[in-house]
């Protein structure tokens, strides 16, 4: 598979593979087996990145992801996130966030254990922690590079701002954002922000959670999101969309990865969905294609909000 860099040195494939949903995420919890064989066969059809966070699960994400890459540590690049409050004990997560240095510092083993590795290759503050100044928590990272914990440091849901403060302190090698054609917000501020800093982007959800599949249509696949989804005041409005795909584009050509620093990381659960979205590698999308994905991007229709009105918040976007 063709390789990009995000920055800095780092290279990947212009591909990724994100995991949250191997260990539940939507619904119900896949046989871990079936997910260690598709992460392992990954590796075989030429992926090289791999998305994790401790809040998934929360930490079997991690465990899985550790044991499924382990005889290929060396020849892959693992990404993790730290920055929500869980406790350790009955592993479950608090509700709220937290980026304090002390907690930055600590979190950062369990992970390196779970993970199996001497080095995280790309650790992302997960979301923004507004009791903390993004200088310490930049700071902070920096301290576990210069330690050999960490080889490059990485910002999740984080606005244009907030990335610039982040890297005076600590250079900033990828920012990783929800954008699809129906959540365009990164091109607001964001990705002209990474492009002036040369930072990588770094895509999740970029067929919309799966509402923009071939099969987005199914009742089942509607409900199945409703719950990270934002109601509206009423409490009766879950995020929906009505939306015509160009008929001469390929189903798995996304527009999401326009720039040579952008790797989109699809998630999913079956191998031969995760054989379609590498296939998007392939595609190259004419001059012509794109405006002709703007105009069907402009005619979705949306409903409601992609998160709760306090977890949207927290992107800080």
């Amino acid at each position: 598979m063709e390789k990009r860099i995000l920055s800095a040195g780092l290279e990947v494939s212009a591909i990724g593979l994100g995991s949250m949903s191997m260990t539940g995420g939507y619904s119900d919890r896949p046989e871990r087996t079936e997910m260690l064989n598709l992460i392992r066969t990954a590796v075989d059809l030429g992926v090289t990145f791999f998305d994790t966070a401790e809040i998934y699960g929360p930490y079997v994400n991690e465990e899985l992801v550790g044991e499924a890459l382990a005889p290929v540590k060396d020849h892959v690049v693992i990404a993790t996130k730290f920055g929500w409050d869980i406790d350790p004990i009955e592993r479950k997560p608090r509700g709220r966030v937290t980026s304090d240095p002390t907690v930055i510092r600590h979190v950062v083993e369990g992970s390196l254990q779970r993970l199996q590795v001497e080095a995280i290759d790309l650790y992302y503050q997960h979301r923004v922690d507004p009791a903390v100044p993004i200088e310490d928590v930049a700071g902070a990272v920096k301290e576990l590079i210069a330690a050999g914990k960490v080889k490059h440091f990485g910002m999740s849901g984080a606005a244009a701002g907030t990335i610039r403060r982040a890297h005076a302190v600590q250079p900033v090698t990828a920012v990783q954002s929800e954008y699809s054609l129906w959540w365009r917000r990164p091109e607001e501020e964001v990705l002209a922000t990474c492009e002036e800093l040369g930072i990588g982007f770094v895509p999740y959800s970029p067929l919309g959670k799966g509402f923009l599949d071939r099969h987005s249509h199914r009742h089942e696949q509607l409900r199945s999101r409703e719950r990270h989804s934002r109601d509206d005041p009423r409490g009766s409005r879950p995020m929906r969309c009505r939306t015509t795909r160009p008929s001469s584009i390929s189903s798995q050509a996304s527009p999401s990865a326009q720039k040579p620093w952008i790797v989109p990381i699809p998630g999913t659960r079956k191998l031969h969905r995760h054989q379609e979205n590498i296939g998007a590698a392939d595609v190259a999308l004419t001059a012509d294609d794109l405006p002709e994905i703007t105009h069907a991007a402009d005619a979705i229709h949306i409903e409601g909000g992609r998160y709760s009105e306090a977890a949207e918040q927290m992107t800080n976007l």
